[in-house]
């Protein structure tokens, strides 16, 4: 069997370009004892990946340059070694930017297509929801009455908090980029108030959309919207940070003023706990996240969307939109029917 993968030829400097990558084609061993062979129907693109190209210290290791990118699958069983999985089987696992993969089977989850459609593994019901989730939870630990605000808010992670925050009964105000997503926000996902970081007053929208403070900001973002932010954060307020995608590309510290004084003095008088956090330390709380969502989805108050983008060959560019924010929802490559 031949797979048709995607490999990073070069570490990116700032965007990751085209150059960075290079397609080949190589010839895969049959399954060997305990071990499937996988067709690659849906890619995972996330924004954790723009780490993985880089040789930074991380919570991860980096990708080695020449290794096949890194990523989350649903992939179809075509051969399998084990009687935990059957060809024909629909699973869950880490195939990477790849047509097609040989993988241990005890790295893969078995997924149901009567439930719930295949994709959402790899969105809402999937590491995205769950860090979503287990972020909120853990860590903002939403309060009925409470403001909960939320940027990147259309993504799989934003949209998560900002509806998970609305079922615990708090106000959701989610902040996005541009007209269209901050429609979404209001009319597809239900947040209480939606605004958009371009906008030239974005603070005094953010001011207004807040009049009693900011109790819990999950911040994926960082940068201005953060600036924005953090004057508005009450007594106690918690911000689990879960992402930084306004820096990710950045070669150098940002201009302007040291303004880590300000972060450590606001966070002293008023007693902010600021705490990151991966999803791998939550994992455990999947049991509990899956099918309580999955309720959610069915009684109709936790609604997704995904961006799904056909061919393998516009993985890289699609990516690039992910790190600019051209993407509606969870961001998808089909690679195969």
């Amino acid at each position: 069997m031949k797979s048709t993968r995607i490999v990073l030829a070069s570490r990116p400097v700032g965007m990751p370009q085209q150059e960075n990558f290079r397609t080949e084609t190589v010839e895969l061993d049959g399954p060997k004892p305990g071990e499937a062979l996988l067709q690659t129907l849906y890619l995972s693109l996330d924004p954790y990946m723009r780490g993985r190209m880089s040789d930074a210290p991380s919570y991860a290791p980096p990708v080695e340059v020449n290794g096949t990118m890194v990523g989350g699958t649903v992939s179809r069983v075509l051969e399998s070694t084990d009687p935990a999985v059957r060809p024909g089987d629909i699973v869950l696992g880490q195939a990477g930017w790849q047509t097609h993969s040989v993988e241990n089977v005890k790295a893969l989850r078995k997924l149901d297509p009567d439930v719930a459609p295949i994709t959402t593994a790899l969105g809402v019901l999937g590491m995205p929801g769950l860090t979503a989730y287990t972020g909120l939870i853990n860590i903002g630990r939403p309060q009925p009455g409470e403001t909960v605000v939320v940027a990147a808010a259309t993504g799989p992670v934003g949209a998560t908090v900002g509806q998970v925050a609305k079922i615990k009964g708090a106000r959701a105000v989610g902040i996005a980029g541009g007209p269209e997503k901050v429609a979404l926000l209001r009319e597809r996902f239900g947040f209480d108030a939606a605004i958009d970081h371009r906008a030239p007053d974005f603070a005094e929208q953010l001011a207004a959309a807040t009049p009693d403070g900011i109790d819990v900001y999950f911040e994926n973002v960082g940068g201005a919207v953060f600036d924005a932010v953090l004057p508005r954060l009450n007594q106690f307020a918690r911000v689990p940070v879960c992402g930084l995608i306004a820096n990710y590309n950045n070669t150098d510290l940002p201009p302007g003023p040291d303004r880590l004084p300000l972060l450590m003095s606001a966070i002293l008088r008023r007693s902010l706990t600021v705490r990151g956090f991966i999803v791998t330390e939550f994992w455990d709380q999947a049991a509990e996240f899956v099918p309580a969502a999955a309720q959610w989805i069915a009684e109709g108050k936790l609604a997704y969307l995904e961006d799904v983008v056909e061919g393998l060959d516009h993985a890289v560019e699609a990516f690039q939109g992910l790190l600019t924010g051209r993407n509606l929802g969870k961001l998808v490559i089909k690679v195969a029917d």
